[in-house]
């Protein structure tokens, strides 16, 4: 009689644990997992290094304005292809779905709002929408959105957040660089303050124009902000870039900007700033 009996129904497969999708997130700063609700809870900063994760242009809009309400200008407002562009897909096609996708017409969306009762003047880039580009459409709708707030005398604020230009309007977007320049130029001549707000990331043509133009530039933790991309800057002069090159810490101690501000303080900032103007 042996010893041991083998079992012949022995179940040796491993059940697996199906752990649903989204529920975590890795940070980009320090590459920690995150749990989405806490990071959702905690305004979608990063608990344990303090980066400040993109948001979206409404949550934006809830975070800064009154009761979140912005009456937005020019919302129809959409690009055609004057250049028939075409890389992997056309432009238009590409137009389109970052249209369905966003459920807006093009990559700003500025209006009138309040902030503590005092009329404004917002305006906020969806980097969802072809990498917060500016081609001819956020050339046009940021132009004309500063001119209302010049005739009306509200303050400016602009929230930032942009690859660039738009490659495939080509020098059409390029000019929008002198467009948008120009229009803040008036707007300060009348003494209209407007503050300037980079977020992670600020780069490109909208760095080069009006973006570093505001009369206060302000920037959240450790956004990544300049004109090329680090990687750029390091094949073209042939060196090691610093620690923490073209992050807003480093802009800050070497005056580029005039604030580092966290996202739970920025509306308050923006307030007490509204008032010393």
């Amino acid at each position: 009689m042996p010893w041991f009996k083998k079992e012949k129904h022995l179940d040796t497969e491993t059940k697996k644990i199906k752990i649903p999708e989204g529920l975590w997130v890795k940070c980009n700063n320090c590459r920690g997992v995150i749990y989405r609700k806490e990071l959702v809870r905690n305004g979608k900063v990063c608990p344990k290094c303090d980066y400040h994760f993109p948001i979206s242009v409404h949550e934006r809009i809830d975070m800064i304005v009154d009761e979140g309400l912005l009456t937005e200008w020019d919302r129809s407002l959409a690009a055609c292809d004057p250049l028939d562009f075409k890389d992997s897909v056309r432009y238009k096609d590409r137009i389109k779905k970052n249209q369905e996708k966003t459920g807006h017409s093009d990559a700003l969306v500025i209006g009138a709002a309040k902030m503590n009762r005092r009329p404004v003047v917002v305006g906020v880039f969806n980097f969802s929408f072809m990498a917060g580009s500016m081609g001819s459409v956020v050339g046009e709708k940021l132009a004309r959105g500063i001119e209302r707030a010049t005739e009306a005398h509200h303050p400016l604020i602009l929230f930032s957040a942009s690859g660039g230009a738009r490659m495939q309007e080509g020098i059409l977007s390029l000019m929008q660089m002198a467009k948008t320049s120009a229009a803040i130029a008036r707007l300060q001549a009348e003494k209209v303050p407007y503050i300037s707000v980079l977020t992670d990331p600020t780069f490109g043509g909208v760095t080069a124009s009006f973006s570093m133009l505001g009369d206060i530039i302000i920037a959240e933790p450790k956004s990544l902000i300049g004109f090329a991309g680090p990687r750029v800057i390091e094949q073209t002069i042939k060196e090691q870039l610093p620690e923490g090159f073209q992050r807003a810490e480093f802009l800050l101690e070497h005056g580029t900007i005039d604030m580092v501000v966290e996202r739970k303080n920025l509306r308050q900032t923006l307030i007490q700033l509204l008032s010393y103007f």
